[in-house]
């Protein structure tokens, strides 16, 4: 038998190559046999590879690659993860979209905040780019950094594209940590966020408290008053409701603020007669306006007034700012007022109180 392939080889030597190496392609267009611990790798057609990992205690790992090298360097990366007991498969991460994490996010974790509705709103408007039907596994940096780009050009602010990145960056974190996509990395944490702004300091200059009062409507004006009173939030004024309302301890409770936590607010004496002259029946919503008809009520004061840059939000401003010039409450006693997230926050105030720090270095007490 040897004999006589030696003499087939001999007689036509391009003939026996030509053989052989049909044979061997035959064979390697196979799809591979059932087996364990080792990569299997067989082309498919004329321009893909195929490579599948069979490992004990793993799931069967399969890719399609264009080149065999490529194939090679993939199994190679999975083996070494797999004997290191670090692998993690990326199946999960692989088939679904941004989109579908979204929907899944907005089910699932949403309701655990404390802006339900804004942070819905939110993720529903990031349904609506380009970005959300990608696949959540291919998403990079750059991609996120394009958002960004984008959201820009479109004139928003530094502090709602940083809110919208948080929402993002959130959403990876719970992804990676409670659905099965361990192996997804954070995109979003590896880009340069855009700068805030400084914030707003337009106060309410002589005259203009009297004006925007005479052009309220009288459901507003009682809001408006008790803005500056107490410098609430519009979303905070908007939902009280009179079950949290404490007249006789001078104080009222909000279960949900902005920041995600309960605040108890202590009522100046203007704060508690504007209550306590308000018709009854004290029962439901004390002001019986929502967030959107005060936005609209501060709008048409403000141009019926005459007035210029001025938002419901800045009574916030003046309301904190007159906490520092006009009382001597310490920075920690308006912040529990203010529900501020941090002494920071109040920091730009304290120039506000520079003549009462002279006053005490020449000798005055605290309170005089």
């Amino acid at each position: 038998m040897a004999h006589q392939i030696y003499q087939a080889f001999t007689r036509n030597r391009k003939g026996f190559f030509y053989a052989v190496l049909t044979f061997c392609d035959k064979f390697a267009t196979l799809p591979p046999t059932k087996g364990v611990g080792m990569a299997t790798i067989w082309k498919r057609g004329d321009l893909q590879w195929q490579a599948r990992i069979r490992r004990k205690g793993y799931s069967d790992q399969n890719k399609t690659f264009e080149t065999k090298a490529d194939a090679e360097t993939w199994s190679r990366q999975v083996e070494s993860e797999m004997d290191r007991g670090i692998f993690v498969s990326r199946a999960e991460a692989k088939k679904t979209t941004l989109s579908e994490c979204l929907d899944r996010y907005i089910e699932e974790y949403i309701p655990r905040l404390g802006q339900v509705y804004t942070e819905t709103t939110r993720a529903r408007a990031i349904q609506r780019r380009e970005i959300s039907s990608r696949i959540i596994a291919t998403i990079r940096s750059k991609d996120i950094a394009d958002f960004v780009k984008e959201r820009e050009s479109e004139g928003r602010s530094g502090n709602t594209i940083r809110l919208d990145l948080a929402l993002l960056s959130r959403l990876f974190n719970v992804a990676r940590a409670d659905w099965g996509m361990e192996s997804l990395s954070n995109p979003v944490q590896l880009i340069s966020k855009p700068k805030v702004a400084r914030g707003r300091e337009r106060r309410l200059e002589e005259g203009e408290e009297e004006k925007l009062l005479t052009a309220a409507t009288p459901i507003f004006r009682p809001v408006f008053l008790f803005a500056c009173e107490t410098a609430m939030r519009r979303e905070e004024i908007a939902s009280l409701d009179w079950s949290r309302v404490d007249l006789e301890k001078r104080s009222l409770f909000l279960p949900e603020t902005k920041n995600g936590s309960a605040r108890s607010v202590p009522l100046f004496p203007a704060a508690i007669a504007l209550l306590s002259a308000m018709p009854g029946p004290h029962d439901g919503s004390v002001f019986g306006m929502t967030s959107s008809a005060i936005t609209q009520a501060m709008d048409a004061a403000r141009k019926k007034a005459k007035l210029e840059n001025i938002t419901f939000h800045d009574l916030r401003h003046e309301a904190t700012s007159r906490f520092f010039e006009q009382t001597d409450l310490d920075v920690m006693e308006i912040k529990t007022i203010t529900g501020h997230k941090s002494l920071q926050m109040l920091a730009r105030y304290s120039h506000l109180r520079t003549h009462r720090l002279a006053d005490r270095l020449a000798g005055a007490k605290r309170g005089s």
